[in-house]
């Protein structure tokens, strides 16, 4: 009876386990990288060249 307990103990902890880095590979995959607010093409401004 005792090795059947650890046995439930060990995969209870296990299932828990496996939530817990299921849920903080989601949060890491939702963080948005800081990113500078530079625009890669800048385009003139003002009376169009002919």
């Amino acid at each position: 009876m005792p090795r059947l307990i650890s046995a439930l103990l060990t995969s209870l902890v296990a299932a828990a386990l496996a939530v817990g880095a299921a849920f903080a590979v989601v949060a890491l995959l939702n963080a948005t990288p800081e990113q500078p607010n530079v625009p890669l093409i800048s385009y003139e401004t003002g009376t169009p060249r002919k």
